[in-house]
């Protein structure tokens, strides 16, 4: 069960700002909820006033905050109104020029500030209304909802007489702690779709015998989870009547189906009761954007930027034993209709995201293979573990949050220690334009090759498995810098800290391209010198179908031979031809401490360590010839003494 901050979305209390036009009533009405009374005269603005957390139900202390009218103070009042939870905009029920001036003058003003949230149209001094010149609530609503949809509740009170003070702050409170918007669209009187995701999965939790409805026992069990009281058998026979006559669908022999679970919810949304919903929604640990809470999602922290986070042996087998659930066909490979099923009790598909639209590998009819499956899994919680933890509690991962996801060691240690643990590897592709590291990409996740360029603008990842020799199998993160990003890359000091391989793509064919790859080869080594995070780098020589350029061949060995790296490794994806150079790079990965490139700074940093090695071995021989020498001066003395 959610703790009392996180069932209001991890909130302690509600800033509830009022403002509206000079003599309103908007101090007077602050003043009845604090006092219970009325006074005839109060100060033109209240300080803040703090309503005690027993006042409503949801024991939750409101800080409401008065304002001033006047345009001298108006600075103030716009700190104020940004700063706000809720605002309550009061309008005078005697004075119909301050109710023309919310439309004319308030709502464009909180747009133009950007005051996005819930507001409270208040008309104050109903006992000083006029009846042949009413402003009724009718109008109001009639007039400013359909213009302004920020507007939650319209409501009418007097703090003359009290009535309806303490609903107004009521409503204000409610605004926020259960809010109507994510949950309902009004012009479709329907729930919406992110809501709806996230009762499936609810209802998919509760259904424990798997039949797709809930029976008596499952909707008890649901009742005292969400309510701590238990249903009575006359309640859950009214709510069989109350569906089976409007949703036929929604009771089978069975019990509760999902149709009639989404139209009991959404009855009480249209009786005003959000907070019903909301108590469901919280308890199951949702937050107001209908995504779970911090609370729910124990991402284990790096204490490095060179450490990544990977999904645990338990997770893998879980994602697995989702696969074969989801492959009715037993074809291994998921359409997207399959996909989305798989996600449709999360907010909404992540892999809809550009990010990983085309970073796994597919069949011929554009299915996600096992392979692609996994790899996919395995990229999104290397660059978002707390998206890919959300999303596999999301589809029905019950174990241990706290185990699904393990942080690597440091690739600093895996230097020292000359090995690593890690089971995903980020590579960074680096090339000019058209070098061919798009093509690299591409074959790594089986596509064909294509004739067709166009120019990489954004960074691309590609994922895949890789065999190795004995049967282990290891992700293999492709990462293409475009030419356009490389200075932003390079500026940045931390920018490689994630990198566990780094390869230089040139085509073999083109004098510019080999000279951009070897200039990138020797900024990114440097750069690694300078921050501290070396990594293994690889020249590749693509395009080998084409004409070499001569001087490449001989400057590619001069280069790699006097950077101590491994020679160019050359392909050609047109024909077919990748030298098993995916094998190579995970290879590189595996032996953190080879192929990293020797710098000029580098050569100078080993020649200082080597010097001070040299320095401090001198002096602790002189240091132990110094003991020698007293312990031959002690034996002396002591023979001395001895002989007298």
């Amino acid at each position: 069960m959610a703790n009392h901050s996180s069932s209001f979305g991890g909130r302690s209390g509600v800033r509830v700002v009022v403002a509206g036009d000079r003599a309103t009533g908007k101090s007077s009405l602050i003043a009845a909820i604090a006092t219970e009374s009325f006074a005839e005269a109060v100060p033109p603005v209240l300080p803040p006033t703090l309503l005690p957390p027993d006042l409503y139900p949801d024991a939750v202390p409101l800080t409401v905050v008065d304002t001033p009218s006047s345009l001298e103070k108006q600075r103030k009042r716009n700190e104020e109104l940004k700063g706000a939870d809720v605002v309550v905009l009061t309008y005078a029920c005697n004075d119909t020029a301050s109710f023309s001036r919310l439309s004319s003058y308030w709502f464009p003003e909180l747009q133009k500030l950007e005051v996005k949230v819930p507001v409270i149209v208040v008309g104050c001094k109903l006992d000083l209304r006029d009846e042949s010149q009413e402003v009724s609530l009718e109008r109001v609503m009639t007039q400013l909802l359909q213009q302004f949809k920020e507007i939650v509740t319209c409501i009418e009170c007097s703090a003359a007489t009290q009535y309806q003070v303490p609903e107004v702050f009521y409503f204000a409170q409610k605004a926020v702690l259960h809010p109507v918007d994510p949950l309902y669209d009004h012009e479709s009187q329907a729930l919406k779709d992110r809501c709806v995701r996230a009762l499936r999965r609810i209802f998919v939790l509760c259904d424990r015998d798997m039949d797709e409805a809930l029976n008596d026992t499952e909707l008890n069990e649901f009742q005292v989870r969400c309510f701590n009281a238990p249903l009575q058998s006359s309640e859950i026979a009214g709510v069989k009547t109350v569906v089976q006559q409007k949703v036929p669908e929604g009771f089978n022999s069975h019990g509760l189906t999902f149709p009639g679970f989404i139209y009991v919810h959404n009855m009480f949304l249209k009786k005003g009761r959000p907070e019903t919903l909301w108590a469901v929604l919280r308890d199951f640990g949702y937050d107001n954007n209908l995504k779970l809470m911090d609370d729910f999602l124990p991402i284990p922290s790096k204490r490095a930027l060179d450490q990544s986070v990977e999904l645990t042996g338990e997770a893998v087998e879980f994602l697995n034993g989702i696969f074969r659930l989801l492959d009715t066909d037993k074809d291994r490979a998921l359409q997207p209709a399959e996909v989305d099923k798989l996600f449709c009790t999360a907010p909404e598909s992540p892999w809809d995201d550009a990010l990983y639209k085309d970073a796994a590998e597919r069949t011929d009819m554009g299915y996600i293979s096992l392979n692609g499956f996994l790899a996919q899994w395995a990229l999104m919680t290397l660059l978002d573990p707390p998206c890919s933890l959300a999303n596999l509690i999301y589809i029905g991962y019950s174990g241990n949050p706290a185990a699904a996801l393990r942080v690597t060691r440091r690739r600093a240690v895996d230097r020292k220690k000359q090995a690593t643990e890690r089971n995903v590897f980020q590579c960074y592709v680096f090339g000019s334009k058209n070098a061919g590291k798009s093509a690299l990409l591409d074959s790594s996740l089986g596509r064909p090759f294509s004739n067709n360029y166009t120019p990489t603008t954004v960074e691309r990842f590609a994922a895949n498995s890789i065999e190795l020799i004995g049967g282990t199998r290891k992700t293999l993160v492709l990462r293409e810098i475009p030419e356009s990003e490389i200075s932003n890359v390079l500026s940045n000091k931390d920018y490689l800290a994630a990198c566990d391989v780094a390869v230089f793509v040139y085509d073999s064919s083109d004098e510019h391209s080999w000279k951009k790859s070897r200039d990138l080869l020797e900024k990114v080594a440097q750069q690694g010198d300078l921050t501290g995070y070396r990594v293994p780098c690889l020249l590749i020589a693509a395009k080998d179908d084409l004409t070499p350029y001569p001087r490449a061949l001989q400057d590619s060995v001069k280069v790699t031979q006097e950077l101590g790296i491994e020679a160019p490794i050359h392909v050609s994806m047109k024909l077919g031809d990748s030298s098993n150079v995916y094998h190579k790079i995970v290879n590189a990965a595996e032996h953190p401490h080879l192929s990293i490139p020797e710098t000029e700074i580098g050569r100078k940093r080993k020649q200082c360590h080597r010097l001070l090695q040299h320095s401090l071995v001198f002096a602790s021989v002189g240091t132990a010839m110094a003991v020698v020498g007293l312990a031959a001066c002690r034996a002396y003395a002591v023979r001395k003494n001895s002989s007298g």
